[in-house]
Protein backbone atom coordinates (compact mmCIF):
# COMPACT_ATOMS: atom_id res chain seq x y z
CA UNK A 1 0.00 0.00 0.00
CA UNK A 2 1.42 3.37 -0.99
CA UNK A 3 1.47 6.41 1.31
CA UNK A 4 -0.88 8.19 -1.11
CA UNK A 5 -3.42 5.36 -0.95
CA UNK A 6 -3.20 5.26 2.85
CA UNK A 7 -3.75 9.02 2.93
CA UNK A 8 -6.74 8.78 0.59
CA UNK A 9 -8.35 6.03 2.66
CA UNK A 10 -7.70 7.94 5.90
CA UNK A 11 -9.17 11.10 4.41
CA UNK A 12 -12.25 9.25 3.18
CA UNK A 13 -12.88 7.58 6.55
CA UNK A 14 -12.44 10.75 8.59
CA UNK A 15 -14.56 12.66 6.09
CA UNK A 16 -17.55 10.36 6.46
CA UNK A 17 -17.15 9.51 10.17
CA UNK A 18 -19.76 12.02 11.38
CA UNK A 19 -22.35 11.23 8.69
CA UNK A 20 -24.12 8.43 10.63
CA UNK A 21 -24.60 10.73 13.65
CA UNK A 22 -25.84 13.57 11.44
CA UNK A 23 -28.39 11.28 9.78
CA UNK A 24 -29.53 9.76 13.09
CA UNK A 25 -29.90 13.16 14.77
CA UNK A 26 -31.77 14.63 11.80
CA UNK A 27 -34.17 11.69 11.59
CA UNK A 28 -34.90 11.53 15.31
CA UNK A 29 -34.91 15.31 15.87
CA UNK A 30 -33.35 14.41 19.21
CA UNK A 31 -29.94 15.61 20.37
CA UNK A 32 -30.28 15.77 24.14
CA UNK A 33 -27.65 13.06 24.67
CA UNK A 34 -25.07 14.66 22.38
CA UNK A 35 -22.38 16.78 23.97
CA UNK A 36 -22.19 20.23 22.40
CA UNK A 37 -18.42 20.21 22.84
CA UNK A 38 -17.59 17.26 20.60
CA UNK A 39 -18.91 18.64 17.29
CA UNK A 40 -18.01 22.20 18.27
CA UNK A 41 -14.35 21.38 19.00
CA UNK A 42 -14.13 19.12 15.95
CA UNK A 43 -15.53 21.92 13.80
CA UNK A 44 -12.86 24.27 15.08
CA UNK A 45 -10.07 21.72 14.58
CA UNK A 46 -11.23 20.74 11.11
CA UNK A 47 -11.64 24.40 10.13
CA UNK A 48 -8.04 25.01 11.16
CA UNK A 49 -6.88 21.99 9.12
CA UNK A 50 -8.86 23.36 6.18
CA UNK A 51 -7.23 26.78 6.53
CA UNK A 52 -3.81 25.14 6.88
CA UNK A 53 -4.46 23.11 3.71
CA UNK A 54 -5.41 26.28 1.86
CA UNK A 55 -2.31 28.12 3.08
CA UNK A 56 0.05 25.40 1.88
CA UNK A 57 -2.00 24.62 -1.25
CA UNK A 58 -2.63 20.96 -0.35
CA UNK A 59 -5.73 19.94 -2.31
CA UNK A 60 -6.18 16.50 -0.65
CA UNK A 61 -6.01 18.13 2.80
CA UNK A 62 -8.55 20.75 1.75
CA UNK A 63 -10.95 18.18 0.27
CA UNK A 64 -10.59 15.83 3.25
CA UNK A 65 -11.73 18.54 5.66
CA UNK A 66 -14.73 20.04 3.86
CA UNK A 67 -17.18 17.20 4.60
CA UNK A 68 -16.29 16.78 8.30
CA UNK A 69 -16.51 20.54 8.79
CA UNK A 70 -20.01 20.61 7.31
CA UNK A 71 -21.10 17.53 9.28
CA UNK A 72 -19.81 18.81 12.61
CA UNK A 73 -21.30 22.25 12.06
CA UNK A 74 -24.63 20.57 11.27
CA UNK A 75 -24.37 18.50 14.46
CA UNK A 76 -23.65 21.64 16.47
CA UNK A 77 -26.67 23.39 14.95
CA UNK A 78 -28.91 20.37 15.52
CA UNK A 79 -27.69 20.09 19.11
CA UNK A 80 -28.74 23.68 19.71
CA UNK A 81 -32.05 23.25 17.87
CA UNK A 82 -33.09 19.75 18.99
CA UNK A 83 -31.61 19.52 22.49
CA UNK A 84 -34.96 20.16 24.18
CA UNK A 85 -36.90 17.85 21.85
CA UNK A 86 -37.90 14.58 23.38
CA UNK A 87 -37.19 15.55 26.96
CA UNK A 88 -39.95 13.13 27.90
CA UNK A 89 -39.59 11.01 24.77
CA UNK A 90 -39.79 7.33 25.69
CA UNK A 91 -39.51 8.15 29.37
CA UNK A 92 -42.05 7.36 32.00
CA UNK A 93 -43.39 10.11 34.22
CA UNK A 94 -41.76 10.15 37.67
CA UNK A 95 -43.74 8.41 40.38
Amino acid sequence: MTPTLIGLIAGLLTSIAALPQVVKTWRSRHARDLSIWQPLLLSLGVALWLIYGMLIGDTPLILANITPLICNLLLTIMKLKFSDNGSTHNEEAPV
